[in-house]
């Protein structure tokens, strides 16, 4: 005979429980895209999310034109856990753990009102209330019918359609708190506004075949999207082909992107390009499901011997990382949707790529986007030169470039030592330290290139090099093809075609 284990029966207090999930730690943002998850998943092509400021009383609202739910799946959305997140889900449904409605909500608002309909049949709308609940601890999981006593006509716009679900959250505790002003909540919704337009950004754009799948309204005011990579911007000066791996969770997409130099924009543009975080916290992986952005910016801890962190030199870095939503368990996905680990399976591939297109964007950084030569074979003559030893880098300043060339060829006597003992001394004097302060200081390396330099400037520098080669014997037109491929005068080649003959 088989004896039995002994059990017990422990069922978490409701009061305590409720309480417990608001501690995980949404942000305003994060808890209404958690929302508006679901009404992608119930098929809305339009949401709605409206703000009201009344202090202790404001209250927001999301409404969607979704096809809705009837009494029985909207008892089913408002249970805590009723979905097993090992569940098989749709190819196309953005949740996982069946928590995201409850936890998102919680976690701004101690009152949870949901309305739903679908065609054709009446609404139904049920509400978590913790204040309820916390009076009446010996009550259980109390699950409230209706609106709050003064709050059925803040579920009025769902009356205009035909179906759809109205989320209302009411008591905003964790968000209006003391000396909370309206300033504060109008600081709020621009903030929701940016990172909204991240995290739909895909979903919000119109595709090639027609409409957007999503439009997205805050106050009635259209969300317009935030592509991190900028595609179609003319500055851009590189991408890579779409690699894919397929895994036993699905297949895995992924493509390398190296955004402009901060010369290439204006200073509004520069701005929005640097997304909610800023330039430097933006870069790295993009990790997306189902067009859904799940994490923006950061290595997600690959590395060579070390994890790679978020540096100056690597902003312009960004990868579109793409995911299936079989693939939830494999990266770790957690109930925010806001954090994922890499397999190790593909930590190596994603290293490789990452590790390039770090490199690229190094260079664009570093040489602040300059164009290089365009036919193969070319050189670019620098007038700088590095020089890497077993005690480290050392800059020195080359010689054949044409200026330098130029004044030690024309420098006779005892001129000519001297020149070069300045050029030695300018090498040995090189403000290395303070050039790395600054770039960390001011987030972007110090301006060279003669950028912001009037024209008359270069052009006069410029003449003086042109002459000093036609003095030394050099044809007018071999000295303009030396010019054009000599720095910083590559990227002036107006200037250069305009010398005189």
């Amino acid at each position: 005979m088989t004896l039995m284990p002994s059990t017990r029966n422990a069922p978490p207090h409701a009061g305590a429980m409720l309480e417990a999930l608001r501690g995980l730690g949404y942000s305003t943002a994060a808890a209404l895209a958690d929302i508006v998850d679901n009404s992608i998943s119930a098929g809305a092509t339009e949401v709605r999310i409206h703000f009201v400021w009344a202090g202790e009383a404001s209250r927001m609202t999301v409404l969607d034109n979704g096809r809705g739910m009837d009494d029985a799946d909207l008892e089913r959305a408002m249970t805590l856990g009723d979905k097993n997140p090992l569940t098989a889900r749709a190819e196309n449904d953005l949740g996982r753990f069946g928590m995201g409605l409850k936890t998102a909500s919680f976690s701004q608002c101690r009152r949870l009102t949901v309305a739903s309909q679908t065609e054709g049949n009446a609404r139904c709308c049920l509400r978590w209330d913790l204040d309820a609940i916390a009076a009446d601890p010996s009550g259980g999981w109390l699950l409230f019918e209706g609106a709050a006593a003064g709050s059925a006509d803040f579920l009025a716009p769902l009356a205009a359609q035909a179906s759809g679900t109205l989320v209302l959250w009411e008591c905003l505790d964790r968000v209006v708190t003391a000396e909370y002003t309206a300033d504060h909540f109008c600081d709020l919704i621009d903030n929701i506004e940016k990172r909204l337009a991240m995290v739909f950004h895909r979903l919000l754009e119109t595709p090639e075949e027609g409409e957007p799948a999503l439009t997205l309204f805050l106050n009635d005011h259209p969300v317009k999207p935030w592509d991190p990579f900028l595609c179609g911007h003319p500055a851009k000066p590189w991408h890579s082909p779409s690699a894919k791996k397929m895994t036993p969770a699905g297949m895995v997409a992924v493509e390398c992107h190296v955004l402009p130099h901060r010369d290439a924009f204006s200073e509004p543009e520069y701005e929005a390009a640097g997304g909610p975080e800023g330039w430097t916290a933006q870069q790295g992986f993009y990790v997306y499901r189902n067009g859904r952005l799940l994490v923006a910016g950061g290595w997600l801890g690959l590395g060579k011997g070390k994890a790679w962190h978020r540096e100056e030199s690597q902003r312009l870095a960004r990868i579109r990382l793409d995911i299936p939503n079989t693939a939830d368990m494999d990266w770790k996905i957690d109930i925010r949707k806001a954090t994922a680990r890499i397999p190790v399976a593909l930590r190596p591939w994603l290293t490789k790529l990452a590790e390039d297109a770090r490199t690229r964007a190094r260079h664009v950084f570093a040489h602040r986007g300059s164009p290089q030569p365009r036919k193969k074979g070319e050189v670019l003559a620098q007038a700088w030169r590095t020089e890497t030893t077993r005690t480290g880098v050392r800059y020195r300043i080359d010689e054949n470039h044409p200026a330098i060339a130029g004044a030690l060829e024309s420098a006779s006597g005892t001129l000519r030592p001297l020149l070069k003992a300045m050029l030695r001394v300018i090498e040995e004097t090189v403000p290395v330290q303070r050039i790395w302060l600054d770039t960390a200081e001011h987030k972007d390396t110090p301006r060279t290139g003669f950028s912001g330099e009037p024209s008359a400037e270069v052009q006069a520098v410029l003449a003086t090099l042109y002459n000093n080669l036609l003095q030394r014997g050099i044809s007018a037109a071999a000295a303009k093809r030396t010019l054009a491929h000599t720095e910083p005068f590559q990227g002036f080649p107006a200037l250069v075609a305009a010398l005189p003959e």
